[in-house]
């Protein structure tokens, strides 16, 4: 059965949507477990798919000049070989990357506003990966500036990002891990993070716009201006959430949110296995 959404929904969820996309904590999962936890209903994959449009614009006003930058040097390199520079280069690394999670999220699209969102499952992937954030940093050289990169490290960043496809995990958190295996400083690894997110995020969000209006079977509908405001108060935080984090991550590593999502696994736990919250 479908509810509408209510004001303080859509204003809550949107205000933690554009506090946690960036973060390596999950923004899905958070999305997912605040809706339950408060209004008992799942707000749907949709919705928090459209409100990440607000957290993307974010990305692209924050790295505006660094995207024109890549998207005039891309298109130069592939008339002038003389031209392929360090920007070329990050294009081609960007377009690698994005295909396994075009892919992956068209093939498993049904099963992600569905299967993936059980909270059971939620909480699982908070905790157990938050020991590959540790493993990560304790493994991770992190000697290698976004200038050394390769192209294998774009495609295991890309990879991995196909695993933010299940809420719980951390888009952020899986893709950063990835370059903190291969080498990477803590914040050239989110930088080329926020990059690939681009182009799917943005997908993802125009392809599930009907839906959000719409929700077909157990979610809940929003007006188009309860949408607007969501992905506004989305866009807000999430701006300021990437200036923090950037600066964050240059001096302190993943194990503080690694312990901040433990916590947050166990009391999903705690709360399905007392009957207080269902999946």
């Amino acid at each position: 059965m479908t509810e509408t959404m209510s004001w303080l929904q859509a204003v809550v969820l949107g205000a933690l949507q554009g506090l946690t996309e960036f973060l390596p904590i999950s923004s899905s999962g958070h999305l997912r477990i605040a809706s339950q936890l408060w209004f008992g209903q799942d707000a749907g994959a949709s919705f928090t798919a459209v409100t990440q449009l607000g957290t993307e614009l974010a990305v692209l006003l924050f790295f505006a000049k660094d995207i024109g930058r890549i998207v005039v040097s891309w298109f130069a390199g592939l008339r002038d070989p003389q031209r392929r520079d360090l920007d070329y280069r990050v294009g081609w690394y960007v377009i690698l990357a994005t295909i396994p999670i075009g892919l992956l999220g068209f093939v498993f699209k049904d099963e992600i506003r569905t299967a993936g969102r059980n909270l059971w499952l939620i909480a699982g992937m908070l905790i157990a990966f938050s020991f590959v954030f540790i493993l990560a940093e304790r493994i991770g050289t992190r000697t290698k500036s976004l200038e050394e990169m390769t192209r294998r490290d774009a495609v295991a960043m890309g990879l991995a990002q196909c695993l933010a496809l299940i809420p719980g995990v951390s888009r952020s958190g899986a893709t950063a891990s990835a370059g903190l295996f291969a080498g990477m400083k803590r914040e050239a690894a989110f930088r080329f993070s926020f990059l690939i997110a681009i182009p799917a995020v943005l997908a993802s969000g125009l392809f599930s716009l009907k839906d959000a209006f719409e929700p077909t079977g157990e979610g809940v509908s929003a007006s188009g201006p309860q949408i607007l405001v969501a992905t506004f108060i989305a866009f807000v935080l999430g701006y300021v959430s990437i200036a923090w984090l950037l600066k964050f991550v240059s001096h302190h590593s993943l194990t503080w949110f690694a312990g901040y999502r433990i916590a947050l696994g166990l009391l999903v736990i705690g709360l399905l296995a007392g009957g207080v919250i269902t999946t």
